[in-house]
């Protein structure tokens, strides 16, 4: 019969085993698992027709307000929303986005901005959906940079309307690729911030 003494210290090794066996798999399987980590919040569907794109603020590199061009010149989309908080010295976002989207050849016929004073991706959702309702529009494609999707949905589809259709179109992230994102100081970041935001949302900070 095993002293109870004994029993208690086997327990205390516990920690210790298991600590040992998470560094044992992550250092097998480690570059896998960090792979699939990035790649889980990647929920972009291939583009389809619809009555417009909404691009969602954000994007420093100009990928967001890219992504949304290509779908116009490609013929998915008629009309590009572009998210403008006045995040730039007071500025509209939408005024560099549309002035890069100019330099890279997409006709600025295609862009309106949504003019907003949102902070989080929930204010700005609460703001454009207003804003595609007003206008009367039924299924539009949400474009955001891949890492940011799944979050995006998850707050868009909580607070859209049910006649309202949405897909989510993913633009590439700017200086790293989703699916080796731990490879790079700016992937490093951006995934972060990502899981940390995501995990947080529902406690409500």
């Amino acid at each position: 019969m095993a002293h109870p003494g004994r029993r208690s210290r086997g327990f205390a090794y516990l920690p210790v085993l298991i600590f040992i066996a998470i560094c044992i798999l992550l250092w097998w399987q480690g570059a896998r698992i960090l792979s699939a980590a990035g790649d889980f919040l990647d929920v972009g569907e291939p583009p389809q027709k619809a009555q417009a794109a909404v691009v969602l603020a954000g994007g420093w590199a100009g990928e967001r307000v890219m992504r949304g061009g290509q779908l116009a010149r490609a013929g998915y989309v008629p009309l590009v929303l572009l998210s403008g908080p006045q995040s730039f010295f007071g500025q509209s976002e939408c005024v560099p986005a549309m002035t890069f989207a100019m330099k890279q050849g997409f006709d600025p016929a295609w862009f309106q901005c949504i003019e907003n004073d949102s902070t989080s991706t929930k204010g700005e959702a609460i703001t454009i959906l207003h804003d595609l309702r007003r206008r009367g529009l039924k299924k539009v494609l949400i474009v955001s940079v891949a890492s940011h999707l799944r979050r995006a949905r998850r707050v868009y589809q909580t607070d859209a309307p049910a006649d309202l259709e949405m897909h989510f179109v993913a633009a590439d992230p700017p200086g790293f690729k989703l699916h080796e994102w731990y490879k790079s100081r700016e992937g490093r970041k951006a995934i972060f911030f990502e899981y940390t935001k995501y995990l947080s949302a529902p406690l409500g900070f």
